[in-house]
């Protein structure tokens, strides 16, 4: 039975990581702008396409090299970067001062916006492919099996994550970042280029968006244009969870999600995974509803 728990909670930590990664983009864009970019899962959803068609220009057969793979990475996220500020600028940019609900209804339009425009498009289309990734190999340690794409998403992950902590606390980029979350129309006073900064905020989560829908393509190696649905949405529970708005409350709900989906499918059975997950957020609202690492904050009336 123990083997079997830490066989699952290496499954769990796996998946966590990819949820975390995700969450990463929802609690920025909310710590910053307080909009809940529903859009945020279709973001994955086309930086795992173009990672496919990278992998695929590359002429990759039946294993992806790892230099192969570093070329996608590179190139789903640089598109996604610039895909999250166009978003930014064109969608959610003209409604910053009207009421969030306007936003929110834009978000979720985005969203819809992006998973039907790539149903039609002639060159994706509606019908799910087989996303190429590394040959999947073992390594057993004790009673414990870690496959190698289990490793390669845990270890780029947190890579991302450390690079990401070392943007916001140790670059005058992330210094902005801080300052415009903390107060956005004082941070303009001081000289701080609020639009700019928002931009940059955009186009981060998207970079880690991308990177989501890689791994998570090379972990369940099928995609389709409404892939990112159900990762996005219990990324955003994920954030919820350790304190929309956090960055290591993010990282941190992310790794708790998993491990409970995990645990669920090894031990209850996998039909209960996703109500466990949203039940999850219905408990955190009413009992904790700023989240494990959450802040309560006082609004000025």
């Amino acid at each position: 039975m123990f083997a079997i728990f830490l066989q699952q909670l290496v499954n769990g930590i796996s998946l966590g990581s990819i949820y975390a990664l995700i969450a990463l983009g929802y609690t920025m864009v909310y710590g910053i702008v307080l909009l809940i970019n529903f859009a945020h899962g279709d973001v994955l959803m086309v930086g795992a396409y173009a990672g496919y068609f990278a992998l695929t220009w590359l002429g990759t057969g039946d294993s992806v090299h790892v230099g192969e793979l570093a070329l996608a990475f590179l190139f789903s996220m640089t598109l996604c970067a610039f895909l999250g500020m166009f978003i930014e600028r064109f969608a959610y940019r003209p409604l910053r001062s009207a009421p969030r609900l306007n936003s929110l209804i834009t978000a979720i339009a985005v969203s819809l916006m992006l998973q039907n425009g790539a149903r039609v498009l002639p060159f994706i289309g509606p019908n799910p492919r087989q996303f190429p990734r590394p040959l999947v190999s073992a390594i057993n340690i004790g009673t414990v099996s870690i496959s190698n794409i289990q490793i390669i998403v845990i270890a780029l992950s947190a890579i991302l994550m450390f690079a990401l902590n070392y943007v916001i606390n140790y670059t005058w980029r992330g210094k902005a970042m801080q300052a415009v979350s903390f107060d956005l129309q004082t941070s303009s006073l001081m000289g701080v280029s609020v639009n700019g900064i928002i931009s940059f905020t955009f186009a981060l989560g998207s970079i880690l968006a991308a990177a989501g829908g890689i791994l998570y393509a090379c972990a369940y190696p099928q995609i389709s244009p409404t892939m990112g649905a159900m990762p996005g949405l219990k990324a955003f529970v994920a954030a919820v969870l350790g304190g929309i708005g956090s960055v290591p409350g993010a990282m941190l709900g992310g790794l708790l999600l998993g491990i409970a989906e995990t645990f669920t499918k090894g031990f209850i059975s996998s039909q209960y995974a996703d109500a466990i997950s949203f039940s999850i957020l219905i408990i955190i609202l009413l009992v904790k509803p700023t989240g494990i690492l959450g802040k309560n904050t006082g609004v000025k009336v």
